[in-house]
């Protein structure tokens, strides 16, 4: 879930923070007023370009950062697979720093790159505006809905028949080289039985190089260890105002003093045990301090090893390990060069091995499909049907792709009828952009049954749409807010009116410059804002009591 977010020097916002809450989130303003910049910075927190004209007139920087709740185990784990830390109580904060020469980007304070956090970003939440609703035209999204909806067989297929397409690439890359001439086979040959006689030479042992390092440190610091610990005896024993010295002293007169007081005797055992540690104490330092012979040869021999090992990272590979892979690679080499011929002949069969593996897995696979195909067309007639889309068709078209691919044979191709007598036809072909957004929520509404993602942000579900669409379109996100966080951008009342929390976005002018801002409305505050939908600038009290009628519409909508 995503708490807050935070905002500072960015185009014509000052500095801005905000706090979501759990359902539906609703966001408004009039046009113009920086709905689109609230919800770009939170593109560019997830890495989205910037430049410096992002940065507000006259600041040096701007700044955005989001706050997250993890929700599930799921997004934990997958988040630590990036190697990207997370907070002992599942908070996860993205930080993003923008300065004239570069973005700096950090995830609960270790800086990242733009890559990473592209990775990071949909785990953390789905946002849809008007350019994802387009990417429903492209057929290849199809397949990725569909593979989205099935279930855990099928996409343990896909998985298994993506790491066999894998393997078929690379053997067939191998396949495909052309073959070397006697002078080349000869110079690849020599040059490969050089880099492994150098490594082998080396003998090296995994994890030797950080105990050499160790070693090296200890001897590098022995001369300063051993003048420490000298001064540690001096004042333990050495001196006249040393440790031993006091103590022995302090313990003759309490020896004393246990005679004339019995009730001190145990104060004298006690200071009898501290003399008898610091005695053995002193023991063991003076034994250290003798057994540490500086030997210049062992030294020699550690740095000159530790020397070898760095060379060979350089050349090989940034681990002991790595350069053993390597190893093993470049004799796998040698051993393909000096078997060519048996070599080709050995990966050709194993290649139509492998046509015949993704042949079967990619049939499997489209059954799996289509079988998952049929709830999904099901489904989305049903969700369509909320959406006043009341004799709407829809079918999943199946074909099958020149050749077999990392997905598999399958070419999938929505197909729909949005008014009765209408025959199927693509979606790319057939959908309005308003139709697009509804289609894009039915198809959330359904697979957010089966995702791990709790934060959805939608922009301009709206378009295109009024009246009893407005308001089928409501109750839907009112739905799927029971068991999501929705953030959504909207200009119609009737959406405005389901909301569980309700900002808006005003701009105003401060000190001659123009000024964003966001703020959450108390109830009356977001009534008057749905009335201001409604009627326009001038409230009437006729529009305020249609506000009124319509929060309660809405309120009992979510009740129900």
């Amino acid at each position: 879930m995503l708490l807050q977010l935070h905002v500072k020097n960015l185009a014509i916002i000052d500095e801005v923070e905000v706090d979501f809450t759990e359902g539906l989130n609703i966001l408004t303003g009039e046009t113009g007023a920086g709905k689109s910049v609230i919800l770009g910075s939170i593109h560019l927190a997830l890495g989205a370009k910037a430049d410096k004209d992002s940065i507000r007139n006259g600041a040096e920087y701007a700044l955005v950062e989001l706050v997250f709740q993890l929700e599930n185990d799921v997004q934990k784990k997958k988040i630590q697979a990036l190697d990207l830390p997370v907070e002992e109580d599942g908070v996860v904060i993205l930080q993003r720093k923008i300065s004239p020469l570069r973005s700096v980007f950090k995830v609960c304070g270790e800086t990242v790159s733009a890559s990473v956090l592209k990775e990071l970003a949909p785990i953390l939440l789905d946002i849809y505006g008007q350019h994802d609703y387009q990417s429903l035209l492209q057929d290849k999204k199809h397949l990725d809905i569909l593979d989205s909806f099935g279930d855990k067989s099928l996409t343990d297929k896909k998985e298994s028949l993506k790491e066999e397409y894998t393997k078929y690439l690379e053997l067939k890359r191998s396949y495909d080289t052309p073959e070397l001439s006697p002078e080349q086979r000869e110079r690849e040959l020599s040059f490969a039985r050089f880099e492994v006689d150098e490594i082998e030479k080396a003998k090296l042992v995994p994890g030797e190089l950080e105990e050499l390092e160790k070693n090296l440190r200890k001897m590098e610091n022995s001369g300063k260890v051993k003048e420490g610990l000298s001064r540690v005896l001096q004042l333990l024993k050495e001196e006249d105002a040393c440790c031993e010295n006091s103590l022995n002293r302090a313990l003759r007169e309490m020896n004393h003093l246990s005679a004339l007081d019995p009730d001190l005797e145990e104060y004298e055992a006690r200071m009898s045990d501290v003399d008898s540690l610091l005695r053995d104490l002193s023991h063991d330092l003076s034994g250290v301090l003798e057994a540490d012979e500086f030997d210049e040869r062992e030294f020699v021999r550690v740095r000159e090893r530790v020397d070898l090992i760095n060379h060979l990272q350089m050349k090989y590979g940034k681990s002991i390990d790595k350069i053993l892979d390597y190893a093993e690679e470049r004799k796998n080499y040698i051993y393909r060069l000096e078997n060519a011929r048996e070599e080709s002949e050995r990966i050709g069969k194993e290649l139509e091995t492998k046509q015949v593996l993704l042949a079967d897995y990619a049939e499997e696979l489209s059954v799996l499909r289509k079988k998952e195909a049929l709830k999904l067309e099901q489904e989305i007639v049903e969700a369509l049907h909320d959406l006043n889309f009341m004799q709407a068709e829809f079918q999943v078209l199946f074909e099958e792709a020149e050749q077999i691919g990392v997905n598999g044979k399958d070419k999938v191709i929505f197909m729909i009828s949005t008014n009765p007598g209408e025959k199927l036809r693509p979606l790319s072909a057939v959908a309005s952009g308003g139709e697009l957004s509804r289609i894009m929520l039915a198809i959330k509404t359904i697979s957010a049954k089966r995702d791990d993602i709790n934060t959805l942000i939608f922009d301009e579900i709206d378009s295109g749409i009024s009246g009893k669409t407005a308001w089928k379109v409501s109750e839907k996100l009112g739905l799927l807010s029971k068991s999501h966080q929705i953030i959504c951008i909207t200009h119609l009342p009737q959406i405005a009116a389901m909301a569980d929390s309700h900002y808006c976005i005003e701009k105003s002018e401060q000190n001659g410059k123009t000024v964003t801002d966001i703020k959450p409305l108390t109830d009356e505050g977001a009534l008057n804002e749905v009335a201001r939908l409604l009627g326009g600038e001038v409230i009437t009290g006729a529009v305020l009591e249609n506000a009124k009628e319509l929060k309660i519409q809405a309120q009992n909508t979510k009740n129900g």
